[in-house]
């Protein structure tokens, strides 16, 4: 199964730059021969880039790394997913929709910073579902000591359900529900960070069990991301009683945005016990939108562009000592587009519960005989 064979790949981030090159000259006068040799200094340029891509330089008193060439591990994974679409104008007026929660069960195999492995959809198991309406979604996180790469892929539709409705008939209950197969949903992106106090705090210790987090600390995060949406919402299909009484701002038919943002934030390493650590991390981001709308209004198709906030989530609770780890994480993502009278607030997150176990001690931590 193709959807995510593929949890950790941090073997991008484990080059080092060391190198260093000497270089021997011979000098020669009328009486005598002189050989000597020099060592040439890098740049400061190629220092920096040194410095930068050294993945390994962190502070031992907070950070232990792993001490096993290969790992094994069972997971359970959750998508969970939410769209609102609101309109102020008659009066405010909001419908949420939702699909039902995917979960995932696998077996993933680590060699140092890799993890491969298979994973199954568990309705695959119990009952027989519709393929056709099921989708697509692949995440996938990079994590070392200085950088983090997120990459994501969405496309999901025709298994939402209406779950909240706000500013239409007071006579509908407050638990209504209801199948709706008007939406469908493309979503793509990349994500970029770095972690500015690497060598006290590690993400990967929350989050890949490939280091152990000793004392508390806590970071600043900066980075950049971009992503494409593109919203199919059909709301014809939505139940005769809520089309009477829609806002005209909220028929739009079809919305497609390019979300560019900057974002700074804050994350924080908490050992609570022994080998036990929780992470928490929140970066909110400041984000540009340049959008294309096609709405049954009298603006027609139009290009809009607008700043909006947008947020990062993640949160993970590990025990790991050293040979055995099991913990949970859980990774959300939230966007909001709004334009004049039309506004989409769309969140998506991962939760994942894990158990593994290393093995095959690496050379250096061998005991001699």
């Amino acid at each position: 199964m193709g959807k995510r064979v593929i949890l950790y790949l941090f073997l991008l981030f484990s080059l080092s730059l060391q190198a260093q090159s000497e270089e021997k000259a011979l000098s020669t006068n009328d009486s005598t021969r002189i050989d000597s040799t020099t060592v040439t200094q890098p740049s400061p340029f190629k220092r920096a880039i040194k410095k930068f891509m050294n993945f390994s330089d962190f502070d031992t008193l907070y950070i232990s790394p792993n001490r096993y060439n290969y790992a094994l591990m069972a997971t359970h994974f959750s998508n969970f997913e939410y769209y609102s679409v609101t309109s102020e104008q008659p009066q405010p007026q909001k419908l949420s929709f939702s699909p039902n929660p995917h979960n995932k069960i696998g077996l993933y195999f680590g060699w140092r910073w890799i993890f491969l492995g298979w994973s199954v959809d568990v309705d695959d198991i119990y009952r027989k579902t519709n393929r056709k309406n099921r989708g697509t979604e692949f995440d996938l996180s990079l994590y070392s000591s200085k950088l983090g790469v997120d990459i994501f892929y969405r496309r999901i539709g025709n298994n939402y359900k209406i779950h909240k409705i706000r500013g239409f008939s007071e006579d509908i209950p407050s638990n209504y529900s209801e199948d709706f197969s008007g939406i469908k949903v493309d979503i793509k992106g990349l994500n970029l960070y770095y972690i500015f106090n690497n060598r006290k705090f590690s993400y990967p210790a929350a989050f890949s069990q490939s280091t152990n987090q000793r004392r508390n600390a806590g970071t600043f995060i900066a980075g950049f991301s971009i992503s494409k949406h593109h919203l199919d919402f059909d709301y014809t299909e939505l139940p005769d009683f809520l089309q009477q009484t829609m806002n005209p701002g909220m028929k739009v038919k079809d919305i497609k945005y390019t979300n560019a943002n900057i974002s700074f934030g804050y994350a924080y390493n908490w050992v609570f016990a022994r080998n036990c650590l929780a992470c928490l991390s929140l970066t909110p981001a400041i984000a540009y939108k340049a959008s294309d709308v096609d709405a049954e209004t009298h603006e027609g198709k139009a290009w809009y562009g607008k700043f909006n906030l947008d947020f990062l989530l993640r949160a993970g609770v590990v025990y790991n000592n050293g040979k055995y780890f099991v913990g949970t994480s859980f990774v959300g993502k939230n966007y909001n587009y709004h334009r004049n009278n039309f506004s989409v607030d769309n969140g998506f997150g991962t939760l994942q519960i894990y158990a593994g176990f290393n093995f095959n001690l690496r050379k250096e931590y061998r005991k001699k005989k």
